[in-house]
């Protein structure tokens, strides 16, 4: 009897590391990236390109994607690759800034996603970074569509005065109970070829962004919503 119960173990263990050997996959939650040129590009979240008409020329295609493609945790990104565009994505620089590239995006407010070097620039599009007296025009979108827009100098003032005296409310939970908070994306336009964009969001009862912490705003900013 023992022998048998022996061998009937061994055939379980046998058969666990089978399992284990060839059915389990690594899932990799690779971030936003463009191989080129022996640099590693990475995707900024908040800012868009200004106009179009930065639009450099086409220096290249992907050649790769890893995502969905590369389970191995140990793989050497090469030039080339990127994390989540197909193979023949166009790539493009931008005019006046060699450390930037951006692909073409029907997601991407004004068409474009754009990456910056990371080999030859820190990240440099956080609220902190904008300069507040070199705002010339706002607009604000839901769902990737236009909602309204200013360029008079004391509407843009007002707007970025409400943001401004915003309170920092870590501790703040939306109320989600009934539905979702509607979200916009506020869109600030200064000189140069990108453009500050960060998110707002109303629960049905408060207004809340994300400067850096959560930060809770007056119900006045609702009246730049309509």
């Amino acid at each position: 009897m023992k022998k048998w119960w022996l061998l009937l173990l061994a055939a379980f263990m046998l058969t666990g590391c089978r399992s284990t050997l060839f059915n389990v996959h690594t899932v990799i939650d690779w971030v936003d990236f463009i191989k080129w040129g022996d640099k590693e590009y990475n995707g900024i979240h908040s800012a868009v390109l200004s106009n179009e008409s930065y639009v450099g020329e086409k220096i290249g295609e992907v050649r790769f994607k890893v995502s969905d493609n590369v389970t191995n945790p140990n793989y050497k990104i090469k030039n080339g690759d990127a994390a989540f565009h197909e193979k023949g994505t166009e790539i493009y620089g931008i005019k006046g800034d060699p450390h930037l590239i951006a692909v073409a995006s029907d997601h991407a407010i004004n068409g474009y996603r754009l990456y910056f070097s990371r080999d030859d620039t820190e990240y440099q599009w956080h609220y902190k970074d904008m300069p507040l007296d070199q705002v010339q025009k706002i607009e604000i979108y839901q769902e990737n569509s236009l909602v309204t827009e200013w360029t008079n100098k004391d509407d843009v003032k007002s707007f970025l005065g409400l943001l401004e005296k915003s309170k920092p409310n870590s501790a703040f939970q939306p109320d989600t109970a009934e539905r979702d908070p509607e979200y916009y994306d506020m869109i600030f336009y200064t000189d140069g070829p990108l453009s500050y964009k960060f998110n707002l969001q109303y629960d049905g009862n408060t207004y809340y962004w994300h400067p850096w912490d959560t930060n809770i705003l007056s119900d006045e900013i609702s009246a730049f919503l309509q």
